[in-house]
């Protein structure tokens, strides 16, 4: 195994506190990418639709506001 950010060989788990990771720098850039947005989990866009109209669903205890 290699590591993301550097390539080089990756020490297997037991002896290396940073794996996946090479080093706790590579560990380190990786956690800097991460907070600073550029990577990114796939999710819907904004304004595609996904998720308008969406009601939430009602629930049992609801009916105690009406009344």
């Amino acid at each position: 195994m290699s590591c993301p950010i550097c390539k080089k060989p990756v020490a297997p788990r037991p002896g290396n506190r940073a794996f996946p990771f090479c080093s706790d720098r590579c560990k380190l850039l990786d956690l800097g990418k991460w907070l600073g947005e550029e990577y990114r989990v796939p999710g819907p866009r904004a304004g595609d639709g996904a998720g308008e109209g969406a009601e939430r669903p009602a629930r049992a205890d609801d009916a105690d506001l009406d009344g």
